[in-house]
């Protein structure tokens, strides 16, 4: 399995055909996967929050999920993710593919290499979103008709509660535009094993202070259904265009830290 698509909230019930559910052992745990056919492409498809939303984000197994798929071959990872606007340049409804992050989490794992028998890996994270692959989804959205914005800074909070104003205030200042709370480790977790990485960000919500009323979970998931139809065309157009090759920086992390 070359591929994967990483569900976030909103996207876990993606159609897939001749699905098998399996589970895959790794160093961090027992990860549930599942593997089918998206149109004509054989895919690994990864529940983030597992079956029907029982994993928040802070307790997600990063390390476990990632792990799983390097194991399972995966070369090139899509993943979706709810996110709110934080800048006017981003309405509820668009499809963003973010190039940049800031890292505000807290309590969670960050890296495969803590030092002992793995030692020591200062992973570079210059592009941390692959710009071929993004690029693959760009194309793949103009043959739709799809209008998407290729470029945005995602920050990433330990969740699960949503942000205060003041928090996004703060964020806008240091040049966010899109607020999340599952992108990190992820992104950096694929690029330590090689693997190539984007994140198709889905705006389903203004941010604390910049919206007129309370945030609800009801209110992601609400923007996400209306949404659905249009990601799952434009992942299953890309999955059509995705070749084995990776000609871009991705793999030399992996390279460096001698696994797999």
């Amino acid at each position: 399995m070359d591929f994967a698509l990483i569900g976030g909230t909103g996207v876990e019930n993606l159609t897939l055909n001749r699905r098998t559910a399996r589970t895959v052992d790794t160093p961090y745990g027992s990860v549930a996967i599942e593997t089918g056919k998206l149109g004509n492409t054989d895919l690994v498809f990864l529940k983030r929050h597992g079956d029907k939303h029982t994993v928040p984000p802070h307790l997600i197994n990063y390390r476990g999920n990632i792990w799983a798929l390097k194991q399972m071959g995966v070369k090139k990872i899509l993943a979706t993710g709810a996110v709110g606007s934080i800048s006017t340049d981003f309405r509820i409804g668009d499809i963003v593919l973010v190039d940049q992050f800031l890292d505000f989490t807290k309590n969670r794992p960050l890296t495969f290499f803590d030092g002992g028998e793995l030692g020591v890996l200062h992973v570079d994270v210059t592009e941390p979103y692959c710009p071929v692959l993004r690029q693959k989804i760009v194309l793949s959205a103009e043959t739709l008709g799809l209008n998407i914005k290729n470029g945005g800074v995602y920050v990433c909070t330990e969740g699960p509660r949503f942000e205060t104003p003041a928090e996004i205030r703060m964020y806008s200042m240091m040049g966010g535009h899109l607020v999340g709370m599952t992108g990190i480790p992820e992104v950096v977790l694929a690029r330590e094993l090689g693997m190539c990485y984007t994140t198709i960000a889905l705006v389903t919500n203004e941010a604390a202070g910049i919206s007129k009323k309370p945030l609800t979970h009801g209110e992601v998931i609400a923007t996400m259904n209306m949404l659905g139809e249009n990601v799952a065309k434009l992942v299953e157009n890309t999955s059509r265009t995705l070749d084995r090759e990776q000609i871009c920086y991705c793999p030399t992390s992996n390279k460096e830290a001698g696994l797999f």
